[in-house]
């Protein structure tokens, strides 16, 4: 599983590793019951000191994302997939809205905005969404890492 950490971000880095952990379960590449890496594993991984990825952990268990087996580790909840959809069309949803208001503000019309939306859903509709891609792989016993 790869992690894309932005130290420049205006979200602090354990919420980005907490989104990215969330959108990878959504997406089908994290699966409940599957055990997470260790906090020494992923921080190692990561190049992150180990209290931000435990701070990451202890986060998503709040959210009832996962959860610690005894003995054995971090495991992925079975109602994480739920949870994780809802919170990434959540994020989705807030990110274009924020560019919508970029452009609203930098006095592009209503047409334009449209358009530009138009397009760029007709380049996306000739390709197979990412988070299918990996489902697909994955049921086919195939990495999408």
């Amino acid at each position: 599983m790869y992690f894309s950490i932005d130290v420049h971000s205006d979200t602090a880095i354990y919420l980005q590793l907490v989104r990215q952990i969330k959108f990878a379960i959504a997406s089908g590449t994290l699966r409940p019951g599957q055990l997470l890496p260790s906090v020494r594993m992923l921080s190692q991984q990561v190049a992150l000191n180990p209290n931000t990825v435990s701070r990451a952990f202890n986060q998503l268990q709040t959210d009832g994302v996962i959860e610690a087996l005894r003995g054995r580790g971090m495991v992925v909840c079975e109602q994480a997939p739920k949870h994780c959809r809802k919170d990434r069309e959540m994020v989705v949803n807030e990110r274009i809205g924020a560019i919508m208001t970029e452009a609203w503000n930098a006095g592009l019309s209503r047409t334009q905005i449209e358009s530009y939306v138009q397009s760029h859903l007709d380049d996306l509709a000739q390709r197979t969404p990412t988070a299918l891609q990996s489902s697909a792989d994955s049921t086919n016993g195939q990495s999408a890492d």
